[in-house]
């Protein structure tokens, strides 16, 4: 197969398939083709993810993700409102657990009035009106404007929409190499000529980036994100979203409990360093080369220890096992037992720059541009909440010259 096309989109994720969606409404006319390596799409993080719309709370407000965060998260529900998806307007409660929470608290309200977000801080009480069985240290943060929603049937709908719109989508299709003297990328299915590329390929992003000489100062480090369930008589105690008041440090946002669109009740995820980029099972999705790169890159920000790095490896470690898992959740809400706790086949991960002369984790997105080819390679969280706000930003910045 040979298809030559004005855009060429690698990636079938939700970033990939607005920045389509976006490109379409610009340009009625444009060929636009979008690459996806698997057989169906949302197999990775964008149909993994727990499907929280995120308020933007946590960004600080000259940051990329301040910028779009929560003008996504509205643009997104009313996407879901518009073609019937499953979008529940639930909020959320962000709970201080020991003192040392109180001053981020602060930082936080601090993000709120400068991006424009509804936020409040309320006592115990004020906690237990909204969360009755939330554990809570003194205060906490009521955000009204967290959402849950379906990821899957978003992402099943703008592919549906795509199609519709005349974007070709085509799967099975991994880039095996990029020829970019002549524009072109090679896959197992077929070339693919291209005016102007978008690397949306999530874990893969730094790989695509390569062909073109860019990303170089950057690796992913993959990061396992495994839950628990609570057992469906015990769902109850949960109302909506719990989270903690998480460490401003670090990308992550600390285990939470989370009701979902379906009604269940999870709590997690950990940050677990993987062994590869689709390190879903134990040894499934490990590669060796992979394991031994993500290995080395692990023990050098180990010992570099920014960002309290040590810390976050030995702490997320130790959550493989159920107990000091357990131990996490039992702060968010004291009165459950070990038992409440219930395995789950959900596992995601989540695929994190990391800066590689600074030894440091990449906490906003990151993107790299070529004459021809705009690259995306960090799109973690809250890429979801901020996709059809980010992917405008994308192809903004594709149309600077």
């Amino acid at each position: 197969m040979k298809e030559s096309v004005d855009y060429l989109i690698v990636g079938g994720g939700i970033v990939g398939l607005t920045v389509a969606r976006e490109l379409r409404k610009r340009h009625p006319t444009a060929s636009i083709a979008l690459l996806e390596k698997e057989a169906v799409l949302g197999k990775h993080a964008s149909g993994r993810n727990s499907g929280v719309l995120h308020s933007g709370i946590y960004y600080d407000s000259g940051t990329l993700k301040a910028k779009v965060c929560a003008e996504g998260a509205r643009r997104m529900k009313a996407f879901a409102a518009e073609h019937g998806i499953n979008c529940q307007h639930s909020g959320k409660v962000i709970v201080a657990t020991s003192e040392q929470d109180i001053p981020v608290i602060e930082r936080l309200l601090k993000n709120a009035r400068e991006n424009g977000i509804r936020a409040e801080r309320l006592d115990e009480q004020g906690i237990h009106q909204i969360e009755p069985h939330a554990g809570v240290y003194r205060q906490g943060i009521h955000c009204p404007d967290t959402a849950v929603i379906d990821s899957k049937a978003v992402i099943s709908k703008l592919q549906e929409l795509l199609i519709n719109d005349g974007v070709k989508i085509f799967f099975n299709a991994p880039v095996s190499s990029i020829n970019t003297d002549v524009s072109k990328v090679i896959t197992p299915i077929g070339e693919f000529g291209y005016k102007y590329l978008f690397n949306c390929a999530g874990a893969s992003a730094d790989k695509v980036a390569k062909f073109f000489g860019l990303g170089l100062d950057y690796a992913l480090l993959p990061f396992k994100g495994i839950y628990f369930k609570l057992r469906p008589e015990r769902a109850h105690l949960v109302h909506a979203n719990i989270y903690p008041v998480p460490d401003v440090n670090q990308p992550f946002l600390g285990v939470h409990l989370t009701r979902v669109a379906s009604g269940d009740v999870y709590a997690g995820p950990t940050a677990i360093p993987a062994l590869g980029r689709e390190n879903y099972g134990i040894l499934q999705g490990a590669q060796l080369g992979e394991s031994l790169r993500v290995g080395l890159e692990v023990s050098k920000m180990y010992l570099a220890n920014h960002q309290n790095f040590r810390q976050l490896v030995h702490t997320e470690l130790g959550k493989y096992r159920k107990k000091n898992f357990f131990a996490a959740v039992r702060k968010l809400m004291p009165e459950l037992t070990y038992d409440d706790l219930i395995s789950s086949d959900k596992v995601g991960i989540r695929p994190q720059l990391i800066n590689v002369r600074e030894k440091r984790l990449e906490m906003d997105y990151v993107i790299e541009k070529s004459s021809d080819s705009l690259h995306v390679l960090n799109a973690i969280s809250p890429a979801f909440t901020s996709s059809l706000a980010f992917a405008e930003w994308i192809v903004d910045q594709s149309e600077i010259v």
